[in-house]
């Protein structure tokens, strides 16, 4: 768990004339005295970056519509987490670190690796990204210790992104062919989009050994009572004219997908960062592990996805006159409150990454820790962590796309990578 984290090795200063120490995950030595840690500064920069990362990924064109943008926020954190324990030796390295000399800098280095790989993955937006970064160095007051730190944050940025350069994320993923047996996943109205994510299963995770790790079980047959029950209460709570859907569900529903849920939960962070004032050894570790959860939680989940290809309750319910359920009534007009993703219902996306966010930050936090959520402008409140993440996936049921055994399954799969992650980080 996030809470119960292991004892930690000290780290040595055996760097490889190259700048690698460290290649195993997590790996640890013992302290060299010649490495010394110089002043570590604030998690503002931390933000500031994270918020870049956000911005660019608000063009559509940022990136290939293949390349899930979890990838990306895990890329950039893990750099600034490698680029400051390489100089801190705080904690184990995420995959390596690097050579610093004495009095190195880890702000700067933090901030020289963030900026490294964005231009790494958005080259086209170099201009934004250089910017904030003279920014961000002009507060660094000038001389060799700054000049170590940049030289370190760029070399991990160099050798991470080296690392994942053939981790399957660019690859053209398959033309998906839906099935047609009662229970199979098809493109869904109004659009009938083609899914994208289909072989996202496939790519390396971040700290996991595979995308089947936590692979949940299969879900019950569409023929079943167990599923007729999840599906009606879909079907009474989801519809776009629903009776029995309360206003603040209404509300709820629209709020979630108003934004992505991973941006949603970086805010969170990002608040959870900026009012407490937290060290930068603090806040690049709340995010690395924050973001390497989302990421491992995304790949997972699409593996588990396209693993079983559940249809969608839109699907589910108009074709309900085909009787491949006694128990379910179809209705061949019904729509849900909102359109539904271009990918399969199982396991829910919004109960995987919503609870993969919640037990990380409930482990650094506590979990009755207040909190404010805002998307697009709305703000909601919340008692604690797991509070907000069971209303991300109930607002799922509320809007049409997901059923109660979806979220299950994903809550299952998004609590089980994240303690996984907390006990490697």
């Amino acid at each position: 768990m996030g809470g119960k984290q292991k004892t930690l090795a000290i780290l040595t200063g055996t760097a490889l004339a190259a700048g690698l120490t460290s290649p195993a995950f997590g790996s640890t030595a013992a302290h060299s005295p010649t490495l010394h840690t110089a002043t570590t500064g604030s998690g503002k920069s931390v933000v500031e970056w994270n918020r870049e990362l956000i911005t660019i990924l608000s063009d559509p064109k940022a990136q290939p519509s293949t390349v899930h943008p979890t990838r990306s926020f895990a890329l950039l954190q893990a750099g600034e987490y490698d680029a400051v324990v390489s100089i801190t030796r705080a904690g184990p390295a995420y995959v390596f670190s690097v050579s610093a000399p004495r009095g190195a800098r880890a702000d700067a280095a933090a901030d020289q690796a963030a900026h490294d790989v964005l231009v790494a993955l958005y080259p086209a937006k170099r201009a934004g990204v250089d910017q904030l970064l003279s920014s961000q160095l002009s507060a660094i007051p000038n001389g060799p210790g700054k000049q170590a730190g940049i030289g370190v944050g760029s070399a991990v940025a160099r050798r991470l992104i080296s690392l994942r350069s053939n981790d399957g994320s660019s690859a053209k993923p398959p033309e998906f062919r839906p099935g047609d047996k009662a229970g199979d996943y098809r493109p869904t109205p109004p659009d009938f989009t083609a899914p994208v994510f289909t072989d996202w299963g496939s790519v390396k995770p971040f700290v996991l050994a595979g995308g089947r790790q936590f692979r949940p079980a299969a879900p019950p047959p569409v023929s079943g009572a167990a599923y007729a029950t999840a599906l009606n209460e879909v079907k009474s709570l989801g519809s776009k004219t629903s009776t029995t859907r309360t206003p603040d569900q209404t509300a709820a529903g629209k709020f979630w997908a108003a934004a992505p849920v991973w941006n949603v939960w970086n805010q969170v962070t990002q608040d959870l960062v900026t009012s407490q004032n937290a060290s930068l050894e603090k806040s690049v570790k709340v995010f690395a592990r924050l973001d390497l959860s989302l990421a491992d939680t995304a790949i997972t989940m699409y593996d588990a996805k396209y693993a079983y290809r559940v249809w969608r309750p839109v699907t589910a319910i108009r074709l309900g006159g085909t009787h491949y359920n006694p128990r379910i009534v179809g209705d061949p007009n019904w729509t849900p409150l909102l359109p539904t993703a271009p990918d399969p219902s199982y396991p829910g996306a919004h109960g995987a990454l919503s609870q993969a966010a919640a037990t990380t930050l409930a482990g650094f936090y506590g979990a009755r820790h207040q909190l404010a959520v805002t998307s697009k402008g709305v703000t909601r409140t919340f008692a604690g962590f797991q509070d907000a993440a069971t209303e991300a996936w109930l607002s799922r049921i509320w809007s049409g796309q997901h059923t109660s055994i979806d979220n299950r399954a994903g809550q299952q799969l998004g609590t089980q990578v994240a303690d996984f992650v907390a006990r490697h980080l």
